[in-house]
């Protein structure tokens, strides 16, 4: 078993939004792996960050990605950071990938403030700059399709990752 697609970006892409879109007009189910993570910690992100740490939280994540992409059928999407580790790009490479790229002005305009996301806690538009400098060549990695998401409605977005799966 493997996922129909596994959506990556940065924060404020639309992953959650898209691929959840994506899943209803495939007929498939969507999970978001943070809600995989916040299951299996029995708290949410941002108190894994401060109570565990960020590397705490990436183990986490490093063990929901890989039991996903092996046991979940539907439209997975994984948190901005996934791609950093090397171990989770390989296994990537492995599926179909959807990138969603998105410029600063849209990411900025879509994530607010940070609520709710620890890496953006402070300084939110410098420190996505930065994030999305540092991840945009690993999202292209392992990239099977990418869609600019810039401007764009995300049902025409879905309508357009549904028909690139079909």
């Amino acid at each position: 078993m493997a996922p129909v697609a596994v959506v990556i970006g940065a924060p404020g892409a639309g992953k959650t939004t898209i691929g959840g879109l994506v899943a209803g007009l495939l007929g498939v189910p969507f999970v978001d792996t943070d809600a995989i993570i916040e299951a299996e910690a029995g708290k949410p992100i941002p108190e894994i960050f401060i109570d565990d740490g960020e590397d705490a939280f990436r183990a986490l994540e490093r063990s929901a990605i890989a039991t996903a992409l092996t046991e979940f059928s539907g439209v997975l999407a994984l948190g901005g950071g996934a791609i950093l580790h090397e171990g989770t790009r390989d296994l990537l490479k492995q599926h179909t990938v959807v990138y969603l790229s998105v410029e600063l002005s849209d990411a900025v305009k879509r994530v607010g403030l940070g609520t709710g996301r620890p890496l953006l806690a402070m300084n939110p538009r410098a420190t996505l700059k930065y994030l999305l400098d540092q991840r945009r060549p690993l999202y292209s990695s392992v990239a099977t399709h990418t869609i600019a998401t810039d401007n764009r409605d995300p049902s025409d977005i879905a309508d357009e990752v549904a028909g690139l799966l079909k």
